[in-house]
């Protein structure tokens, strides 16, 4: 499988499961759920990527993840899972009463590709709103936004600027060593 192929429907389902027994795992136990790759279909066995965004009533409480694969696929859902449940600083961990009502996105990403720019007004040219996800970085800072972020911040310079907040830089910041990336995700929930 490469590392741009798309998931079948029926292989999501499983991912999206997967996710929610490592969050119950995460509840009853206190870890992410144990995952041996053998045990799942080919596809899912594959070196992937992925962020898994928790969301109740529409409203954030988590998201984490990784932007270059290390592990098998299910693996990687299932140490997010959990990561995003119970370890993302900035909401306070899932309780019990919460494991049925979240909303769970699995966004699987492509490998980043270093994108090429001659000034900002260049860069905001490039960008594809809706499609990709950044990852944006310069003097030890760095931050990335999802594809699905452009729901929130549809304009290129609005979603530039508040990127740059991200990663810890005003957001008027500019930088002949800034350095930006992008990639696309399947996602589903």
């Amino acid at each position: 499988m490469s590392s741009t192929e798309t998931i079948a429907v029926e292989h999501q389902r499983l991912l999206l499961d997967v996710a929610r027994s490592s969050i119950w795992q995460g509840v009853r136990e206190g870890r992410a759920l144990t995952v041996k790759a053998a045990d799942y279909p080919e596809p899912l066995q594959a070196q992937r990527a992925t962020f898994v965004t928790l969301n109740v009533e529409g409203r954030l409480c988590g998201c984490i993840g990784a932007l270059a694969a290390y592990q098998p696929l299910v693996c990687d859902v299932a140490e997010h899972a959990h990561a995003a449940a119970f370890q993302d600083p900035r909401f306070p961990p899932v309780v019990t009463a919460e494991v049925n009502c979240l909303e769970l996105h699995i966004s699987i990403l492509s490998p980043p590709q270093p994108m090429s720019f001659s000034d900002e007004a260049d860069l905001l040219t490039q960008m594809r709103p809706g499609v990709d996800g950044l990852i944006l970085g310069d003097g030890g800072r760095r931050g990335t936004f999802l594809p699905s972020v452009w729901e929130q911040l549809p304009q290129p310079g609005e979603f530039l600027t508040h990127l740059k907040r991200k990663a810890g830089l005003p957001g008027d910041y500019w930088s002949d060593t800034l350095e930006v990336s992008r990639y696309t995700t399947q996602s589903f929930s």
